[in-house]
């Protein structure tokens, strides 16, 4: 049964990673023509709305536990819904995409370092081993085999913005892997939607007074991007995100989010017509093979 959970818990956090993937390829084109606080919060207004015919009742009748837990409940809002994301969009707008990937390599590296220290969980020499070889991997898809472009890069305000939201999106996932006793993960996800999408508001009213009057029109293409990310690359992938920490646990789950830059680029060439080179076959196999040395025997 263990060894099921566990494989259940890598499918989940694999389906998570492919969606948060074809979330990058979406908003790519979304960052210089369209505010990002405004994105993020109709990204959420557009997820709570999803997920309430299937949270609502659940979120109701647990509403005395969630009172009971509504600092875990806000903080879980706060990191995972209101910040993580919207941090991305705007540093997607001060810096380049080779450097965004790149520090998002961050985020398993943070997962394994706080699962260790405040959830005692056991991170062996084969886990950083395939982890550094799954990082070769992400290295040589970003920098398209020319190893020579790390030389090249130049960090910004932006670069610092990506490295934040990897550590909130780490805590936040720490956060679920602790979920209180009893509160179902249906009423937890429509609380936090609810409650980050609330706490964008402020921000999105203090963006929209910044900008030029007519900024950020809603074109055919941003509704379908926001529909995309607020059903898709929200309620799915953070409801498979959350079985997967509880599942497969928040190192494995790290390990996993290593695909998302090779999901990515599988998706950029079908969908935007990008060229597919040795790079992407090599990093692949840097990247499946870094994931099976770091969780082979795990789960027996």
């Amino acid at each position: 049964m263990r060894r099921s959970a566990f494989f259940i818990g890598c499918l989940c956090a694999l389906g998570a990673t492919m969606i948060w993937s074809g979330n990058f390829v979406v908003s790519r084109g979304l960052g210089e023509v369209f505010p990002p606080v405004r994105l993020a919060l109709l990204r959420w207004i557009t997820a709570t709305v999803a997920i309430l015919p299937f949270g609502l009742a659940a979120a109701l009748r647990q509403r005395a536990l969630l009172r009971r837990h509504l600092g875990y409940v806000l903080a879980s809002a706060l990191l995972g819904v209101s910040a993580f994301n919207t941090l991305i969009y705007i540093a997607g707008r001060h810096t380049e995409a080779v450097n965004m990937a790149l520090i998002a390599t961050s985020t398993p590296v943070f997962l394994m370092t706080i699962s260790a220290l405040f959830l005692g969980e056991r991170v062996t020499a084969r886990t950083f081993a395939g982890a550094g070889v799954a990082v070769c991997g992400v290295v040589l898809l970003v920098t398209r085999g020319d190893l020579a472009r790390l030389l090249e890069l130049r960090f910004n305000p932006g670069d610092a913005l990506m490295l934040l939201a990897a550590f909130l999106f780490s805590t936040y996932s720490i956060l679920l892997r602790r979920r209180p006793a009893g509160l179902d993960q249906g009423a937890l996800l429509t609380a936090t939607f609810a409650l980050g999408a609330a706490g964008l508001v402020p921000w999105a009213l203090w963006e929209a007074w910044a900008l030029p009057p007519g900024s950020g029109e809603l074109t055919p293409q941003v509704l379908g991007a926001v529909l995309y990310i607020g059903v898709g690359a929200s309620v799915a992938a953070y409801f498979l995100w959350g079985r997967a920490l509880e599942q497969a646990g928040p190192t494995v789950a790290g390990l996993i989010y290593y695909t998302l830059p090779l999901f990515s680029g599988l998706e950029a060439a079908l969908l935007l017509g990008e060229p597919m080179t040795w790079v992407h076959a090599a990093s692949g196999g840097l990247i499946v093979g870094g994931i099976a040395l770091a969780t082979l025997r795990r789960g027996n």
